[in-house]
């Protein structure tokens, strides 16, 4: 017997491209995605649900940078909203690409994962930027961060709902179109990272 994911969408035809990120995207078969948030220890991120990521992400969707935003109400951290949210999004993709949404979201974030960044070093009294590689944990989390702020800046105090947002951002990140929030950070994030080499 094959699981789907809420028994919705086969994750077996799901293929991840990029072998760096493979071991962090989990795509194992369950029929709830939950992990009760007992997930602690070194690199047990990846060992969750790449559905059930996108959806905790979404519980703080607002926080840019040091700017600390309003949560709104849909997405106050309750697991039933913000994954009917998530599957509201999903079924939007299907509906439209008319293939497997979950393989739309992985080639999302693959392609709205940003490979250099900068960070600062001080030496000698003086800091400097400088580019270093990102892990790919670290490019995982970027990327879904990233759809997700960019998707809600866009529905926030408008008429459009947040699931089609965020559909319309994973979408446009998936077909490397540059009207994504995700893939215009990451390009904004590699182009410092080469000035500061």
């Amino acid at each position: 017997m094959v699981f789907k994911i809420f028994d919705l969408y086969d994750v077996e035809e799901v293929k991840v491209s990029d072998q760096a990120l493979a071991p962090y995207i989990n795509l194992e078969p369950k029929l709830l995605v939950k992990s009760h948030g007992r997930n602690v220890g070194k690199f047990t991120q990846s060992k969750v649900h790449i559905i059930e990521r996108l959806a905790n992400r979404l519980a703080v969707p607002g926080h840019v940078g040091k700017k600390h935003k309003i949560i709104t109400s849909q997405s106050t951290g309750k697991y039933t909203t913000n994954m009917a949210t998530v599957l509201r999004a999903l079924k939007i993709i299907a509906e439209k690409k008319k293939v497997n949404p979950l393989q739309i979201l992985v080639q999302a974030i693959e392609n709205g994962s940003p490979r250099d960044e900068i960070t600062t070093i001080e030496y000698g009294g003086a800091r400097y930027p400088q580019a270093v590689d990102v892990s790919p944990l670290r490019r995982v989390n970027l990327a879904i961060r990233w759809m997700v702020q960019g998707s809600h800046q866009k529905s926030f105090g408008k008429k459009k709902k947040i699931a089609e947002t965020l559909s319309t951002e994973i979408m446009n990140a998936a077909d490397m179109n540059m009207e994504s929030y995700s893939l215009s950070k990451k390009n904004e994030a590699e182009k410092q990272a080469d000035s500061a080499r």
